[in-house]
């Protein structure tokens, strides 16, 4: 699994369906934003250790402005959003290959897992939602961002 992890002050998504509605699915305060790529060979395992990961990593500022306090001891916000992308291939062409990115019958499981252990943890997550359009606004504190693979 892979994770482009950011430290926000806030971020949200919406999906947006095919006749141009929308609807906010997610939205965090202080907090990550994190998007979300899963590859065929994932499974809980990954999953428990990116949630892990994600709800310990320190990258939030201390008293004194030092990126020592992970998400759990501070704000505790974390927007998860799937991201097949994360596994593009660019290596040839101009055309992405997303051959190494799982079906979403086999990602949307994990994802769902790794909401979930955040929530077992302490989070407050806000999510996207799987087969759809997505925008995602945030504003990016730092910038401090980070790709995580487990």
């Amino acid at each position: 699994m892979r994770a482009l992890v950011q430290r926000v002050l806030e971020a949200s998504v919406t999906v947006v369906d095919d006749d141009g509605g929308r609807e906010e699915s997610g939205r965090i305060g202080p907090g990550l934003c994190v998007l979300v790529g899963v590859t065929h060979g994932d499974g809980v395992e990954e999953a428990r250790r990116l949630a892990a990961k994600i709800w310990n990593l320190r990258v939030m500022a201390d008293d004194d402005g030092v990126m020592n306090r992970s998400v759990g001891e501070t704000t505790g916000a974390v927007l998860v959003v799937s991201q097949f992308t994360l596994y593009g291939d660019t290596e040839r062409g101009r055309r992405p290959s997303w051959v190494a990115a799982a079906r979403p019958e086999h990602a949307e499981p994990l994802v769902s897992l790794v909401v979930d252990e955040l929530r077992a943890l302490g989070a407050t997550v806000g999510t996207g939602r799987f087969r759809t359009h997505m925008e995602v606004a945030l504003t990016n504190d730092g910038p401090v961002t980070l790709l995580i693979e487990v």
